[in-house]
């Protein structure tokens, strides 16, 4: 359910961000965040959030799957990954773009906001059926906002 909050709250900062007007480089160090926080709440869901922690401190130098099939969780998540990609190309069109002060400018529009939920939703709902269950599409959004 944290996961799930948390994604919530990053994608209401994904939607604000989208429509102000802010240079096209803009965004990396939100991409990174997104994708480190993304990589440990994937990883806090194949082994566990306890070993996982103990992990990633130092306190354990072994990993034993959360999940019965790892591998299966792993695919979903390279599908995922997929389809993160290709509802941000079919959403970058709804951007308009100009150039302001020898620099290029990006703004979202409305229809930016409709592709990014409908996006979420075929995340969420994809994951659910290709992992088998909704906490995975819980655990990878943020992965997945990253993409």
């Amino acid at each position: 359910m944290a996961s799930l909050v948390i994604g919530l709250a990053a994608l209401a900062l994904i939607l604000v961000r989208q429509l102000r007007a802010r240079p096209l480089e803009s965004g990396v160090v939100l991409v990174l965040v997104l994708g480190v926080l993304g990589l440990a709440e994937t990883g806090a869901y194949l082994f566990g959030k306890d070993q996982f922690t103990a992990f990633v401190k130092g306190q354990s130098h072994h990993l034993a799957p959360a999940v019965p099939d790892v591998r299966a969780v792993i695919i979903a998540a390279a599908g995922s990954l997929v389809l993160a990609a290709l509802t941000g190309a079919l959403r970058a069109p709804s951007e308009r773009l100009w150039r302001q002060d020898g620099q290029v400018w990006r703004k979202g529009t409305m229809l930016t906001v409709v592709l990014w939920v409908v996006s979420l939703g075929l995340h969420l709902g994809y994951d659910a059926v290709a992992a088998h269950g909704p906490d995975y599409g819980d655990a990878t959004m943020l992965l997945y906002f990253a993409v």
